[in-house]
């Protein structure tokens, strides 16, 4: 019962480090001008915070299985991982893929939560990754709704594109990697 508390706990402190500014903009202003870059780096430690939380209690959580992943889950699940990816990284790059979407580090972590609900079918899984893939729904329409006027990102060049590729295809065998290595493989039979 402890551990399913200190997940749920991440969660919910995930969830308000990253509405915080969206849904409290006043307040937010004013801890930043009292604080300064302080007020940035204590948001960035409750998120830091909220991850480990979720970890220790996802970890420690006897989970009840609720469904049996089908066997075809493991291969769409790599996929989305990468598409995941690739999204996640599109809204931060000087590439052209930037603009494909209003929100492709959202869509990338709402992928990332339904490709772990293909090959997790414990009580534990569907709390954490459901959860946390409403989170960025929830986090999409917020945003939308404070700044409904979105202008695409227009620039992007081939040398973007070349970077945020390559950059993409060490991250997504830098998390493989930490993966295999945590347990269990992603690619395994």
């Amino acid at each position: 019962m402890i551990w399913q508390f200190i997940m749920y706990l991440g969660i919910a402190l995930w969830c308000a480090a990253h509405l915080f500014r969206r849904l409290a903009p006043q307040f937010r202003s004013e801890m930043e001008e009292r604080m300064g870059r302080a007020a940035r780096g204590m948001i960035v430690l409750a998120v830091l915070v909220s991850v480990v939380l979720m970890a220790i209690g996802y970890r420690g959580v006897d989970a009840e299985v609720l469904y049996e992943p089908p066997d075809w889950g493991r291969h769409v699940n790599n996929l989305l991982m990468l598409v995941a990816v690739l999204l996640f990284g599109a809204g931060s790059s000087k590439s052209r893929a930037r603009g494909w979407l209003r929100h492709p580090m959202l869509t990338g972590f709402l992928l990332w939560a339904v490709a772990h609900l293909l090959v997790n079918g414990d009580s534990a899984s569907i709390a954490l990754f459901g959860l946390l893939g409403l989170w960025a729904i929830v986090e999409m329409l917020v945003i939308s709704q404070a700044e409904p006027n979105w202008e695409r990102f227009r620039g992007g060049t081939l040398a973007g594109d070349m970077r945020f590729l390559v950059i993409s295809a060490v991250a997504f065998a830098a998390i493989s990697a930490i993966h295999i290595w945590l347990g269990p493989s992603p690619f395994a039979g």
